[in-house]
């Protein structure tokens, strides 16, 4: 009796909604050619990282975005690290480059803590323009609960170092 030929095996499909959502502007090879984002703040490729995901509004220049805060971001017993505090107003603030279509890293972040963020709750992210001279772009943001109170605010200045590509993440 003749040997028995092992089926032979489909190659797998590839789910382009799967990888990122597909807009007017992207077409299928930008999307399939997208660079690994493993950014501890947004990067989708972090498996630790926040997953931070952030609209910006190109006609009034804000970013905003919800964070649920959870257990393994506790600083203390019942709130919220103070230096994922700071994350959350740095990757709100640095989402504006979008807009402005930079690569911009953070020169310099000051964080004033107003309030404690508690552990189990949303806090809603907001961040606008301040100003620009050159190279240097200032923006400033907060962090607030759903009830609107500022639980803490940053300013940040981020320095051009390169325009954005389209498959820049």
């Amino acid at each position: 009796m003749p040997a028995k030929k092992p089926a032979a095996r489909k190659a797998p499909s590839v789910r382009l909604s799967r990888l990122s959502p597909l807009s007017s502007s992207k077409s299928a090879k930008q999307v399939l050619n997208r660079p690994k984002n493993y950014c501890f703040g947004c990067g989708r490729d972090n498996s630790t990282g926040m997953h931070l995901k952030m609209g910006v509004d190109a006609d009034t220049g804000v970013a905003r975005g919800v964070f649920r805060t959870t257990g393994r971001f506790r600083g203390s017993r019942y709130h919220l690290h103070g230096g994922i505090i700071a994350t959350l107003l740095d990757e709100a603030m640095g989402n504006l480059n979008r807009i402005d279509a930079i690569i911009a890293p953070t020169a310099e972040l000051t964080i004033e803590y107003l309030r404690p963020v508690p552990i189990g709750t949303k806090v809603v992210l907001e961040a606008r323009r301040s100003k620009q001279e050159g190279r240097n772009y200032w923006r400033e943001g907060t962090v607030s609960d759903e009830q609107g109170n500022v639980l803490a605010r940053g300013r940040a200045r981020f320095v051009k170092i390169g325009d954005r590509s389209p498959n820049h993440p």
